[in-house]
């Protein structure tokens, strides 16, 4: 259980007035795969969130990488108060749509993690399910995704097992261009409480890209101070 958990309203976080923060390509790249179907996942909550968050008091929690707001809309049904972060325009509105729909609120962040300048040490729950983070020379990413947590918080970073070791693809993918859970991993030092770290099989919602993945790695760490 988080201890400082405490339930209200998101951390106030608004881009600067001109929409999208952060490289231009990236939100290009995923308005496109997004735009290419009606719906790009299955609609459901990831399993693993649904199973690491059992045991949370809800409180202030980001997730990260969006997409078409599965996860946010439940976190924001189970208690949650919720501050969703994407950079494809197109999987906000579907997601915003989404929450409508629900009848919850939540915060939306048009942004890249590393450039949405996020508040430092202000979310009881980081949640990064399968993120997309492109690694930077000065490790941005990683920090803003480790910063985010506040003392007594959990951040909880889940991946598709077997990706991070494949060599380039011809379609330009190279896993080495991307955050995974190991590097994460190998930054958390005496400040952090490591809760789970290893490979346990998918619990995958029907349909929906990425239902092919058998295995997942799940990082669960705690913020001690």
């Amino acid at each position: 259980m988080t201890e400082n958990s405490t339930a209200g309203s998101p951390v106030p976080v608004t881009p600067p007035s001109g929409g999208y923060v952060g490289d231009p390509a990236v939100q290009e790249e995923w308005d496109r795969r997004y735009s290419d179907r009606d719906q790009l996942w299955s609609g459901k909550p990831n399993g693993v969130l649904v199973a690491e968050t059992a045991g949370l008091r809800p409180g202030r929690v980001l997730d990260v990488g969006c997409g078409e707001g599965a996860d946010a809309v439940w976190l924001a049904r189970s208690g949650w108060a919720v501050t969703a972060l994407e950079p494809s325009g197109v999987a906000l509105a579907r997601a915003a749509g989404h929450a409508r729909d629900a009848g919850v609120e939540i915060r939306w962040v048009h942004a890249g993690l590393a450039e949405a300048g996020l508040p430092s040490g202000s979310f009881d729950l980081v949640s990064a399910q399968y993120p997309a983070l492109l690694r930077t020379p000065d490790g941005a990413a990683e920090r803003a995704l480790t910063s985010a947590v506040a003392p007594g918080g959990v951040l909880l970073l889940v991946h598709h097992a077997g990706m991070e070791t494949q060599p380039p693809r011809d379609d330009g993918f190279d896993p080495a261009d991307y955050v995974w859970p190991s590097m994460i991993r190998s930054m958390l030092d005496v400040d952090w409480e490591v809760e789970v770290d290893g490979e346990r099989p998918r619990v995958a919602p029907e349909g929906g890209a990425g239902a092919h993945h058998a295995a997942d790695l799940v990082l669960r760490a705690r913020r001690l101070r």
